[in-house]
């Protein structure tokens, strides 16, 4: 068990001081600690606070002590929803489309998700990996150091399975935390055309099972939409997904409001994602089950989307909010959760504090590991980074900028970035 705040352990592993601290905890803006220290033991946060509360020997009894140079900490940052493991490219899609092509006519032409499903399982699993890689390394290079990877580019058993177990390979092979997710129900197959209600047998009953025995995914996501699945077949999913001990999560009301969210809400979803189309009454049920709404800038300005999510009502029934990179081919082709937070600021009008919450603390909470990471305290991972930056705003106020110092994940010195020069893992 860890100590209790300002309570060092006799032995600590690594000391950082001369840093600024940007708790997250909503003790005050950012939950600042100017000139603070923060003191690590067996990859958790063992002491936090100002440097001058230390205790006296205490520096010269860490084992290692760290000067951070007047560094801002926040925790590390956390990715909350992303499809990032896929094959193939859609970006003749986007030439096409700005050359005045509709939806449908890219459909009809193989376009669309039916290409990335059709690239992605063609792909094995080395391909998918190395098609992946890339886009994970932009993310950490920007200080993530959690990632929700979700499937649903298979739509089959075989390549639904072999995209999870390379979204878990991925969190083996590079220092960052995967959260795997089962997106099954994330479009229709060209094979099940016209027979969706035994497509969602088919995920029920043959591919989920699956997934829950290998321990391939830790929730179920669902498309709730027009041109997905229904609130009915979402409802069977929901279903079979707690009947195995999954959580669920929900993409809702993104195009517009089938009451995808209030369902979500009722099951205890952990997230619902997108929610331009969101009612008031959907964002109570949120606000009386704890579902956090994530929202995707990145999808909202690429889609060139002009409905805005109800922030507002958001703020008004005190409902947490969550931003995410969306990475996928077709709709947020991003891999820089730094500039979400400015899309975030600029398109959907949150304040710097609640961008930054949203990429932390609320970020943590959408994937249920809020006990974990989402804000510097006592008992949590040593998850951290430190950035070269005068205050917090300013990771939401540049473009294009990535003020990343260091990176500390699970109390390990991951990533060093010096002035003109990048580090490998």
């Amino acid at each position: 068990m860890s100590p209790p705040k300002n309570q060092l352990s006799d032995k600590i592993d690594s000391l950082w001081v001369n840093i600024h601290l940007a708790t997250m905890t909503q003790t005050g803006p950012y939950g600042m600690v100017e000139d603070g220290a923060l003191a690590l033991c067996e990859g958790k946060i063992d002491w936090i606070g100002k440097r001058n509360e230390l205790p006296a020997d205490q520096e010269s009894r860490a084992a290692k002590v760290y000067d951070a140079g007047g560094g801002w900490v926040t925790p590390g940052l956390v990715d909350c929803h992303t499809h990032l493991v896929y094959g193939g490219s859609r970006a003749h899609e986007f030439e096409m489309r700005l050359q005045g092509a509709t939806y449908e006519e890219i459909a009809r032409q193989g376009g669309g998700i039916r290409s990335t499903v059709s690239a992605t399982r063609e792909a094995d699993a080395k391909s998918l990996l190395n098609q992946s890689v890339p886009r994970l390394v932009a993310l950490m290079a920007e200080g993530v150091t959690t990632v929700e990877i979700k499937s649903g580019y298979g739509l089959d058993l075989e390549t639904e399975i072999r995209m999870l177990r390379v979204a878990r390979t991925l969190g083996e092979k590079y220092p960052v935390t995967v959260v795997p997710t089962f997106l099954g129900a994330h479009a229709l197959p060209p094979e099940y055309e016209g027979k969706s209600d035994q497509y969602i047998d088919f995920v029920c009953n043959e591919v989920l099972p699956q997934v829950a025995a290998q321990n391939l995914a830790v929730a179920v996501d669902v498309f709730c939409e027009g041109i997905g699945f229904t609130p009915a077949q979402t409802k069977r999913i929901f279903e079979a997904a707690k009947k195995m001990g999954l959580a669920v999560k929900l993409h809702a009301e993104q195009l517009s409001d089938l009451g995808g969210t209030i369902l979500a809400a009722q099951y205890g979803a952990l997230s619902a994602d997108h929610l331009e189309y969101i009612s008031e009454e959907g964002v109570k049920a949120m606000a009386d089950s704890g579902t956090v709404a994530v929202l995707l800038p990145g999808a909202f300005y690429f889609l060139r989307e002009t409905k805005l999510p109800p922030i507002d009502l958001l703020r008004r029934y005190a409902v947490p909010i969550a931003l995410s990179t969306d990475c996928n081919p077709g709709s947020s082709p991003a891999v820089s959760l730094l500039l979400m937070l400015n899309m975030a600021c600029t398109l959907f009008r949150l304040t710097p504090e609640e961008a930054l919450a949203g990429i932390t603390r609320n970020g943590a909470r959408a994937l249920g590991l809020q006990d974990r990471i989402g804000t510097l305290e006592p008992g949590k991972d040593a998850d951290f980074v430190i950035w070269d930056i005068a205050e917090p705003a300013e990771l939401t106020y540049r473009i294009g900028a990535n003020p990343l110092k260091n990176v500390v994940r699970q109390g390990n010195l991951i990533r060093t970035r010096e002035p003109n020069t990048l580090s490998e893992y």
